[in-house]
């Protein structure tokens, strides 16, 4: 074994640099618990002298597995390398144990025999805080490798969901946009009422729904007012109804989960039909659950519409979101008739 000494000093620097007050108090910890244990007779300061020295050689043999064996054997692999090195580091460090006792109590032959018969007991004292320190190590290393991979998919998750987000929200500002231009050019009274409604629903795109949860009241204002939008620009035979059963206190939801289902009612629904048709809205509100129903009206030379996607937000990206927002939170029914479509969708709010 060539000693690498660049890199145990290194290894030292940065023990001495991070956590050394943790590892100072856990040292004072196990002298005081030796010192306690202590039931052979003598004077106090003999006896914390005794203890300093034996704890002096078991941090030598923690620190010199941690920051050698560990890395340069163990972590590589080499399994057989690292258990003979840390015997042969055990079989160096008791006869020097020995010897310091040896002096220790040059004024007592009795125990001076007592350590040099007892040198298989030292030599496993030793061994045994060597192994102590590896299962702390392989311990501290799960934990810490668990809380990355935690990390790492938290991070995801988030990336995945501000990805959904970002094809949700330009859709209702196009779709928008293309209401207002249409009745810009129709000089209609309706311009200014839209363009209020829009700033009222692009501030809460903007500003209120980074967050993870918002309240459920917001979100219904959402709906009511992207819904006054849609009114505006139907034809009067069209109805579109929207009840609330149940009260509406402190619940909160993800931002914009209920927006696509609308948007493909009227997308694949009203915007198909050509002389009449319906959207009904129904949303059941529990204390800590909400029931989301809608119904729409469909032309029957309509294809299916479970697999369509509506401007690019699919009922795959909707369930997508719903996994990742809510998992095994939710339930999501689609009933595609001839005539209808309907969907209903169960949220548990978990706040």
């Amino acid at each position: 074994m060539i000693l690498d000494s660049e890199y145990i000093i290194g290894k030292f620097k940065e023990l001495a640099s991070k956590n050394y007050i943790q590892h100072i108090l856990f040292w004072v910890v196990v002298f005081i618990i030796f010192v306690l244990m202590d039931s052979k007779e003598g004077s106090y300061p003999f006896i914390l002298a005794k203890e300093l020295v034996n704890v002096l050689f078991f941090a030598a043999i923690v620190y010199i597995n941690l920051y050698y064996l560990i890395p340069k054997y163990l972590s590589q692999k080499h399994l057989l390398w690292y258990i003979c090195l840390l015997i042969l580091v055990a079989l160096i460090i008791t006869p020097i144990k020995t010897i310091v006792f040896y002096f220790f109590y040059s004024n007592n032959p009795d125990i001076q025999d007592y350590f040099i018969r007892q040198q298989d007991s030292i030599f496993l004292s030793v061994f045994f805080m060597g192994g102590i320190s590896t299962v702390y190590k392989i311990m501290n290393d799960w934990v810490v490798h668990q809380r990355e991979v935690t990390d790492l998919e938290n991070k995801t998750l988030q990336s995945e969901l501000n990805f959904l987000k970002s094809q949700i929200n330009p859709h209702f500002l196009f779709n928008t946009l293309n209401n207002l231009y249409a009745l810009t050019l129709k000089k209609s009274d309706l311009a200014p009422e839209i363009v209020l409604k829009l700033s009222e629903m692009m501030r809460y795109m903007l500003y209120e729904c980074n967050e993870p949860r918002v309240p459920l009241l917001k979100e219904v204002n959402y709906i009511k007012n992207y819904l006054q939008l849609e009114k505006l620009r139907q034809y009067k035979n069209f109805k579109i109804n929207f009840e609330i059963n149940g009260e509406i206190m402190h619940q909160k939801i993800a931002p914009l989960m209920f927006i696509p289902f609308l948007e493909n009612s009227f997308k694949h629904g009203l915007n198909n039909q050509i002389s009449e048709g319906f959207v009904n809205i129904l949303l059941e509100v529990k204390k800590h659950e909400v029931v989301l129903t809608i119904e729409n009206s469909k032309s029957q030379s309509m294809p299916s519409l479970s697999g369509k996607k509506s401007g690019g937000i699919g009922l795959v990206n909707i369930r997508k979101r719903l996994n990742l927002v809510y998992p095994g939170q939710y339930l999501l029914n689609v009933k595609d008739e001839p005539n209808s479509y309907q969907i209903e969708l169960l949220l548990q709010l978990n706040d």
